[in-house]
């Protein structure tokens, strides 16, 4: 085991060595050996492998509830980009928490599974909250830095991560495949457009994989170590670690334990699993999501119902779909909407006939 000390001085905890993967190393095996979007998934070595196995052949008694299928995958590292991964390595509660928690007075096995289910649509259909807070979920996530510091605008979790003032990072870097690689979009400013292609796309490949390079190395140079430890120049003293580390690229990879309730997941996740959202955060959400499902699956067939599903309609908008379903004529001009709400509000109900 290695104590990771946090950035706060009195925060501290402990993470496995399975914290430290040194990616260049031989002894690599491609735990799925698959490749989407033209990345190869993230490699681990024999060591860690090994380590996951020991973690999923722990066994212990409890009176508490449990998720079978989560179980399943519990300690698993599921790559994400082409460095990354996500790990359930705890959690708390099932749906059935949900649903006594909600009732209060009953115990588990007092209502039927159909009861049960029935309640949750409810609760999830008029946005009840509390009950889905008993549930508790903890990740082990690693990530670029650029999509950590977009994550933890989610400020609804308890977070601890990989400290660069107490280790070295990894010489390990996210670099976007070609069909990845987007121009600025002309009508979102937060939003990619069309994808560079041609020697444009090759240039940008090649600075941001030069430049993360030669920013490690300069890293390295300023601590006078090695990756793997070993000193460049005896004669010479090395910077301080919370110093040097701020040379280094924003996709640098960097790792932490993520913990939060159902409730505050669904709503990250309700954001980041989104078609608008950033593909890079949206390959972890779409992972999680996956988790969420084996965790509490009727919970999550009612968010996904309801809140990935479903859509938010305005009172004005309410007016609108209830002429068009009387066959009354509606126009812009008498919606009392503005030009983007008119026509979400048509590719909501997929009327792309009636969109300006």
């Amino acid at each position: 085991m290695v104590e990771v000390v946090g950035t706060a001085p009195t925060s501290a905890m402990v993470i496995t060595k399975f914290v430290y993967r040194r990616s260049w190393k031989s002894n690599i095996i491609n735990i799925k050996g698959i490749k989407t979007d033209s990345i190869t998934f993230m490699k681990l070595t024999k060591e860690q492998l090994e380590e996951i196995k020991n973690q999923q052949s722990q066994t212990s008694k409890t009176k508490r509830v449990s998720a079978p299928n989560l179980e399943k995958i519990l300690y698993e590292a599921f790559p994400a980009l082409d460095h990354g991964f996500v790990r359930v390595v705890d959690y708390m509660g099932d749906d059935t928490s949900i649903v006594q928690s909600a009732r209060v007075s009953y115990g588990k096995g007092t209502k039927q599974v159909s009861t049960d289910k029935g309640l949750i649509k409810y609760l999830m259909r008029h946005w009840h909250s509390t009950p889905f807070e008993m549930c508790e979920i903890k990740y082990h996530i690693k990530l670029p830095i650029f999509i950590a510091r977009q994550w933890i605008r989610h400020r609804t979790a308890n977070v601890n991560e990989y400290s660069a003032r107490y280790s070295i990072l990894d010489k390990e870097f996210y670099l976007p495949s070609l069909e990845n690689l987007a121009a600025q979009s002309v009508n979102n400013r937060q939003g990619r457009g069309d994808v560079i292609e041609g020697e444009q796309a090759k240039e940008v490949l090649n600075l941001l994989k030069n430049d993360a390079e030669r920013t490690y190395h300069n890293y390295e140079n300023m601590l006078n170590q090695r990756y793997d430890g070993s000193a460049i120049d005896e004669n010479k003293k090395g910077l301080a670690r919370e110093l040097a580390r701020m040379n280094l690229t924003l996709n640098t990879y960097t790792q932490w334990y993520w913990k939060t309730d159902l409730l505050n997941l669904m709503n990250f996740l309700r954001l980041r699993a989104d078609s608008h959202a950033q593909y890079e955060i949206r390959v972890y959400a779409d992972i999680m999501l996956d988790t969420v499902k084996k965790w509490v699956p009727i919970t999550y067939d009612a968010f996904m119902d309801y809140r990935v599903g479903g859509t938010e309609v305005s009172a004005k908008g309410k007016v609108i779909i209830q002429k068009l379903i009387k066959g009354e004529n509606v126009d812009i001009d008498s919606s009392g909407l503005s030009k983007r709400e008119w026509n979400e509000l048509m590719i909501a109900f997929d009327l792309k006939d009636k969109l300006i």
